[in-house]
């Protein structure tokens, strides 16, 4: 029987870095740096385990793109945490997460391939002009608002690392894709904290790879025109063949 060829992740994929509880469980297993986080179910109490400390970012468990996420959705109370679970639940559909807020540098690495892993240049977010006190997080506003973009000052471009931490975040990169036994191309998103520590905070199969956004910019600033890009995510698509 022929099967199609298609670009982009792996089903199994997929369903393993759609759920970011999941996610999490498999890399703690295998000691790469999570944030600590509770999974809360719809039509549940919210009981936060005594291990996981404020302050917590809550967001939906499932849904993609910030949906959900405020500058709100870090809280620093257990009635802060209700009222935002409790928000996501309603908004969504869907049970919420509450993670770990891990204050540092947001790092993007972007990586492609099947068996033979490429990375791009690792990428950051910055706020030039984010308010005292407000947490430097991908809101939904951040993503989609180009006003708010403008007025907290986004910028994303390539992250000034010395070389061994470059190094580290590609390999670590590599090392989660296979993990999760990714496919296509897909962007890692992590936290890099003051003394070193690098946290996955996702894995993003499938990223927006639009002319301009962060997985283009980063294989451009790697060498690869969008033009070249494209040609490679279609040769790594027909050329992938599933092991299991």
């Amino acid at each position: 029987m022929n099967r199609q060829k298609y670009t982009g992740c792996n089903p199994r994929g997929l369903t393993l870095a759609h759920d970011k509880g999941l996610t999490k469980k498999i890399l703690a297993y295998h000691r790469i740096l999570v944030p600590r986080f509770a999974v809360f179910p719809i039509n549940r109490k919210v009981v936060r385990p005594g291990r996981l400390k404020f302050p917590l970012l809550v967001k939906s468990l499932t849904d993609e793109g910030s949906v959900g996420i405020a500058r709100a959705s870090v809280v620093r109370d257990y009635e802060k945490l209700a009222e935002r679970v409790d928000l996501i639940h309603r908004q969504t559909g869907r049970a919420a997460i509450a993670e770990q807020y891990i204050e540092g540098r947001e790092i993007y690495v972007s990586v492609i391939g099947n068996r033979n892993l490429q990375t791009y240049t690792p990428w950051e977010m910055i706020f030039e002009k984010l308010p005292d006190g407000a947490p430097n997080i991908a809101t939904d506003r951040v993503k989609w608002n180009p006003k708010h973009q403008e007025k907290v000052g986004l910028v994303t471009r390539a992250a000034e690392l010395e070389s061994e931490v470059s190094g580290r975040f590609q390999h670590l990169s590599k090392r989660i894709y296979r993990i999760l036994g990714l496919s296509g191309y897909a962007r890692m998103d992590y936290r890099l904290t003051e003394d070193g520590q690098i946290y996955l905070l996702e894995a993003n199969p499938n990223p927006q790879i639009a002319r301009n956004e962060d997985f283009a910019d980063s294989a451009a600033h790697s060498g690869a025109k969008y033009e070249t890009l494209l040609q490679k995510i279609i040769a790594v698509g027909l050329s992938y063949n599933p092991t299991y």
